[in-house]
């Protein structure tokens, strides 16, 4: 408690720092490879992209994104034996962020689609390990989280998987495909504003004091569906046919369909991950911050206070700018072509498999769903439309982040706790 008082203000700064270090790095890599799918498709540009995440990403953290955070990240530890020494989890907390924020630095730099919360994940197993001992890890949860990595890519695939064979029936291969994308292009964006919704009010607004029940949030989320379907079908109707263009593409006019509905799957994307993963990636400064201003109490959760969410928020479209288009291009490229039917399929599913998440408690991971996503939409068109390399090399990279993670969380914790010159009886 003593050295709490003694160096608070210090934490509290050193978190904020942090804090900011992981925002920028969840905008290079998880926001990007949310908006990866919307960019490769050739629906919007690049620019038009980090705006639409600016104003989304933003907005859902900021409105949906302040749920109640355990201090504790999800059940991962157990911080009973530490109750004396508050100053063990603050630096477990720092060294989390820390080790996340490098690593995906790294990640995003080589273009790997990472998990932000993955690699927390892996920080904090490896403070625990080091500081409490070996039995204080729920190996359990951490054997739920090796099973998204299988679990995570498999639904968004086969949801996406679906969504194109939809298109491809009751649009692509029709005899009349512009004249069909027309009349089944509202049921599509229709789907978007219902799953938006669905998230956004499955997860609760309990920070703004609404909490809608089952049945009403499933009529207020019709209701929001029907509203965006009509203003699709306006967008979608202004779309004339190019047939010089579909001589050379049969398919051309239809992909220009719905390029305006990726419009909306990219705000619906950007706006549920702000709301699900950019208030998870900060968590650990919520908890630094809780344990300063509580004088060392430790609770098993943190309210996530709105300025922290606005800091995130700011953090991400950073990151966004600056770094993201390494793993944009990624998701969006380098996997399989996409064009805005398949871009289409990948987002919403990704963002379907969000809300399943959310409301059955599976463990997935945003970024894995996106890529699953992605091989989905490319499988529809044969094995060797997906570019398996590729693949790999980003399967490999989630397998590495949790030990990743682990290791440099174990280095900069006892580096923090050199610096303060502390030596506590738990982490002897």
């Amino acid at each position: 408690m003593e050295i709490i008082a003694e160096f608070g203000t210090v934490f509290f700064i050193l978190a904020i720092v942090f804090g900011i270090y992981l925002a920028w790095g969840i905008g290079a890599n998880d926001v990007a490879n949310a908006m990866g799918t919307v960019v490769g498709s050739g629906a919007i540009t690049v620019k038009q992209a980090i705006i639409i995440a600016a104003i989304f990403e933003f907005a859902g953290a900021f409105i949906a994104g302040g749920a109640v955070t355990k201090t504790i990240r999800k059940g991962i530890i157990n911080p009973e034996s530490i109750t004396g020494s508050p100053e063990v989890l603050v630096f477990g907390m720092l060294a989390a962020m820390l080790a996340a924020a490098i690593w995906l630095m790294i990640a995003s730099w080589q273009g790997w689609p990472v998990s932000t919360t993955h690699t927390i994940i892996g920080g904090l197993v490896g403070f625990a390990v080091v500081a409490i001992g070996v039995s204080a890890v729920n190996w359990g949860k951490i054997g739920h989280i090796v099973a998204s990595w299988l679990v995570s890519p498999l639904i968004g695939g086969a949801l996406a998987f679906g969504l194109m064979v939809s298109i491809q029936n009751l649009i692509l291969r029709t005899e009349r495909p512009f004249e069909n994308a027309q009349k089944w292009g509202p049921m599509y964006v229709f789907l978007v504003g219902w799953i938006v919704s669905l998230v956004t009010m499955f997860k609760g607004l309990k920070h703004l004091k609404l909490d809608f029940g089952p049945v009403t949030t499933l009529i207020m989320s019709i209701l929001f569906g029907l509203a965006l379907a009509y203003v699709g079908k306006r967008m979608i109707n202004r779309i004339q046919v190019d047939e010089e263009a579909d001589r050379e593409f049969h398919f051309a006019s239809v992909e220009k369909a719905f390029a305006p509905m990726m419009i909306f799957t990219a705000c619906a994307m950007a706006f549920a991950h702000g709301s699900n993963d950019v208030a998870n990636g900060i968590g650990p400064l919520a908890a630094v911050v809780s344990l300063v201003q509580s004088g060392g109490e430790l609770g098993q959760s943190a309210a996530l206070p709105l300025w922290i969410l606005a800091l995130g928020g700011v953090g991400i479209v950073i990151g966004l700018v600056t770094l993201g288009y390494r793993v944009m291009r990624t998701i969006g490229n380098d996997i399989t072509d996409l064009t805005p039917t398949r871009g289409y399929c990948a987002t919403l599913a990704a963002a379907i498999t969000v809300v399943l998440a959310s409301k059955t408690g599976l463990p997935v991971s945003t970024t894995q769903i996106a890529v699953g996503a992605v091989m989905g939409v490319g499988f529809t068109s044969g094995l060797a439309a997906v570019d398996l390399r590729v693949v790999r090399d980003v399967v490999v990279s989630w397998l590495i982040t949790l030990p990743a993670g682990a290791i440099m969380a174990i280095l900069f914790y006892f580096a923090l706790k050199g610096m303060f010159g502390i030596s506590c009886p738990v982490c002897n």
